[in-house]
C-alpha cells in the first residue's frame, strides 16, 4: 500500500467516524487488521518456500530422511546377478566380506549423494583372486531423497589385498544382465572378468583380424559352463586403443549377452600411430568431391585406426569422397589391413569434435564397386533421423534405395557421386546403382543404426555386410 493511499483512506476514514459518531478512531484497528493480513501473506510465501527449500534438501540428501520413510523405487528391476549364493572364493571369507562391506560409502552424483539405505542389504556378488588382481562386485542399496535404487559397484585391489586396501572402481545398473570389468596396460598386461546369471555359460574371446571374407576373426581366451564366471589374463600388447575382448554369455539356447568387454585401459595417447603425409597423399590421390583439410582427414583417420585396433604402418587407407554434410568437412574412406577385409568409415565434423555416421566390414572382393550408403543422426544428439547419405562407384550414373516393403526410390547424384534421400530409420533397406548402360554394381545393405559403439567394426549385424 502506498502513503498517498493511506493518507487518502486515513481521512476518508476519519470522515465516516465523525459522521457515525463513533467513538474510538478505526484507522488503528485497520492497521492491525492489515499487518496480520500481511503476515500471513509472509506466512504463506514462506511456508511454501519453506517447503521448497526442503523438498530440494530432501531429494538431494541434504536433510536425509528416516530409513522408515518409504521411497519411490527407479530400478527396472531386481538384479539377475544375485539369484544363488555369492560366487567366488573369497565369498566364503566373512571375515573378509565384513571387513569389505565397511569400504561400501555414498555414491555422488550430479545430482546429488546417493546414501547406502541398509547396510545389512548390502549383497556380494562375487569375490575372488585373479590374475594379478583381487576383485568384488557388490549390490548396494541407494537412496536419494525420495527416490530408492540399486547398483552394482566393483572393488579391486592388488592380489591378496585387505579389505581396506581395496579401492572402489566403476558401478553399473542393478539391472544389467551381464557385469563386465577389465584392466590392463601395455607393459604389464591385466585382467577381465565377465558374470552373467547364475548357471550361464561365459565365453572371452580375443581378436585376431578382419578376414578378407568381411568376417571378424578372433580366438578363444577363456569358456566356462554354469558357473556365469569368465575370467581371463591378458598380456601386455602394443595394440593401438588396448586389447579388444569380446563376450558371449548364454544360457541354454537363450542369448543372455554378445558384445564388447570394455574397461580401463592405461595407454597413452603418444602411442598413436597416426598415417604419414605420404600415406594420406596415396589415399586422396583418386577422391571424389571437394578437398578436405589435411589435419582434419589425418584426425579422422586415426580416430579410425583406433577405433578398429590397426596400425597405419599395416593398412590401405582409400578416401572416396570428400564433401560437407550439415555444413561440416566430411569424407567416406576405407581400411584395408594386409590380405583382409575392408572396413568403410563415414565421418563428419572438425579436428575438436566429430561423429563416425557410419563403420562398415565389408568383403575384399569388389569392395571398390560398392554403392554405400549411412543413416543420419540428429546434429548434436543421438535421434534417429530419416535421412541416408550415399556415395556410389566411379563411373556410376544412377544410384536407387529399395525399401524391404518394395518402395524404390532413386537418389539423384553430383558429379562426385555423392547423393542424398530419406527412407524411415527402421525400415531395413539395400543402395544399388548402375553405369550409362545399365550395368550394375554389387548392391550393399543400407546398415541399421549402430547402438554397439563400444565393439570393433564387423562384430555386430548393423556393421558388417557378411552374415
Amino acid at each position: 500500500m502506498t502513503r498517498n493511499m493511506e493518507t487518502e483512506l486515513r481521512e476518508a476514514l476519519r470522515t465516516e467516524a465523525d459522521t457515525l459518531a463513533v467513538t474510538a478512531d478505526p484507522w488503528p484497528r485497520f492497521t492491525r487488521r492489515e499487518a496480520g493480513h500481511r503476515r500471513a501473506r509472509r506466512v504463506r510465501t514462506g511456508a511454501i518456500a519453506a517447503f521448497l527449500a526442503a523438498a530440494v534438501a530432501i531429494q538431494t540428501n541434504l536433510i536425509p530422511l528416516p530409513g522408515w520413510v518409504p521411497g519411490i523405487a527407479v530400478a527396472s528391476s531386481p538384479s539377475p546377478l544375485t539369484d544363488g549364493p555369492a560366487r567366488g572364493d573369497l565369498a566364503a571369507d566373512h571375515n573378509w566380506t565384513d571387513g569389505l562391506l565397511r569400504q561400501v560409502a555414498d555414491l555422488q552424483e550430479p545430482g546429488g549423494w546417493w546414501r547406502v539405505t541398509d547396510r545389512d542389504d548390502i549383497r556380494i556378488v562375487y569375490a575372488d583372486d585373479i590374475p594379478g588382481r583381487r576383485i568384488a562386485l557388490l549390490l548396494v542399496p541407494l537412496r536419494l531423497g525420495l527416490l530408492t535404487d540399486a547398483t552394482l559397484v566393483w572393488f579391486s585391489g592388488p592380489p591378496g589385498a585387505e579389505p581396506e586396501q581395496m579401492r572402489k572402481g566403476g558401478n553399473e545398473p542393478a539391472d544389467t544382465p551381464v557385469a563386465i570389468w577389465m584392466e590392463s596396460d601395455p607393459t604389464n598386461g591385466g585382467a577381465a572378468v565377465v558374470i552373467g546369471p547364475a548357471g550361464s555359460t561365459v565365453t572371452i574371446n580375443g581378436f585376431s583380424g578382419y578376414s578378407s571374407t568381411g568376417v571378424v576373426e578372433s580366438h578363444q581366451l577363456s569358456s566356462s559352463v554354469g558357473t556365469g564366471i569368465g575370467v581371463t589374463s591378458l598380456p601386455p600388447t602394443d595394440m593401438v586403443g588396448g586389447p579388444a575382448l569380446t563376450a558371449r554369455v548364454t544360457n541354454g539356447d537363450t542369448l543372455i549377452y554378445e558384445g564388447p568387454v570394455y574397461g580401463l585401459w592405461s595407454g597413452s595417447d603418444t602411442d598413436r600411430q597416426e598415417p604419414t603425409d605420404e600415406m594420406l597423399t596415396a589415399a586422396v590421390r583418386d577422391t571424389r568431391g571437394s578437398v578436405i583439410d589435411r589435419d582434419v582427414l589425418a584426425r579422422f583417420i586415426d580416430h579410425a585406426l583406433r577405433d578398429s585396433r590397426l596400425s597405419a604402418q599395416d593398412v590401405t587407407i582409400r578416401v572416396r569422397w570428400c564433401g560437407t554434410v550439415n555444413d561440416k568437412p566430411a569424407t567416406l574412406f576405407t581400411i584395408q589391413p594386409t590380405d583382409g577385409g575392408v572396413i568403410a568409415y563415414a565421418v563428419h565434423g572438425d579436428i575438436t569434435s566429430w561423429r563416425t555416421d557410419l563403420r562398415l566390414l565389408l568383403p575384399a572382393d569388389g569392395a571398390e564397386q560398392r554403392p554405400i550408403a549411412w543413416r543420419m543422426r540428429a546434429e548434436g544428439g543421438d535421434t534417429r533421423t530419416d535421412r541416408v547419405m550415399l556415395v556410389a562407384p566411379p563411373q556410376a550414373v544412377t544410384a536407387t534405395i529399395t525399401a524391404r516393403d518394395g518402395t524404390r526410390t532413386p537418389v539423384v547424384l553430383d558429379p562426385s557421386g555423392f547423393g542424398s534421400t530419406t527412407i524411415p530409420p527402421n525400415m531395413p533397406a539395400t543402395v544399388t546403382a548402375s553405369t550409362a548402360d545399365g550395368t550394375p554394381f554389387i548392391s550393399t545393405p543400407v546398415p541399421g543404426f549402430d547402438a554397439n559403439t563400444g565393439g570393433l567394426p564387423g562384430t555386430s549385424r548393423n556393421t558388417r555386410v557378411t552374415g
